[in-house]
């Protein structure tokens, strides 16, 4: 069981890869702000960290820079502006995902990145 942040500020899309990734056996913990889920990183250990790019006004790209800083932490991206999160400068994600994702593609990545 691995300890995951999960950030989107979408309701219904935190909520369901939240569900996603406890029926695989994590323990999740949901942020719907850049700036939350940043104060979450610096107080707690994560495992992994799966953020959409978009957070309204915010980016995940400040969320990348907090995971990657210090212990490196994967870092998932899904996002329907994969693209632009992926020409974003680096520290770049571990792996990039289309909106919506595929729920036993998440697990398995998920999976990967820890081992």
């Amino acid at each position: 069981m691995a300890k995951i942040l999960c950030v989107d500020d979408e309701p219904a899309a935190v909520a369901l890869k939240q569900a996603i990734l406890e029926r695989a056996g994590h323990s999740v913990t949901t942020s719907s702000s850049a700036n939350e889920a940043i104060v979450l990183l610096h107080r707690e250990t994560f495992d992994a960290v799966v953020t959409d790019w978009k957070l309204g006004e915010e980016s995940g790209r400040q969320i990348l820079l907090a995971a990657k800083s210090g212990v490196q932490v994967p870092v998932v991206v899904v996002s329907g502006y994969c693209s632009e999160a992926f020409r974003a400068a680096k520290p770049q994600a571990d792996i990039y995902l289309e909106k919506p994702v595929d729920a036993m593609e998440l697990v398995a990545i998920i999976q990967a990145l820890l081992h």
